[in-house]
């Protein structure tokens, strides 16, 4: 499989786990949501483990954090009505820009 598809696997896992943990503090899905997130933790990190052969570390990183910190931002405004915020979108904006840069490069 392409390294980079492989890395975009990772981190759409990677937005997994916070996502877990948000939902294991309403008490009906405290062990669903752990699982959830211990699961989507350990697949992540070995998908990004399978994707640094190819690709080099720092890039690897960072396109994963990204995809992560972007992908929670997202999941947080549509599913648990956080406030979106001119600022915040600017914000993941920069991470988005600087995720495509580094695949650029």
């Amino acid at each position: 499989m392409n390294a980079w598809a492989v890395l975009i696997l990772a981190g759409c896992c990677e937005i997994g786990w916070p996502l877990g943990l948000k939902l294991a503090q309403a008490g009906s899905w405290r062990v669903s949501g752990t699982l959830m997130a211990v699961i989507c933790m350990a697949v992540s990190g070995f998908l990004l483990f399978l994707a640094q052969k190819s690709i080099p570390m720092g890039t690897a990183y960072a396109v994963w954090t990204g995809i992560g910190a972007a992908g929670a931002f997202i999941s947080g405004v549509l599913l648990f009505g956080e406030p979106l915020q001119l600022m915040r979108v600017a914000a993941v904006a920069l991470i988005v820009t600087g995720v495509i840069m580094l695949k650029m490069a």
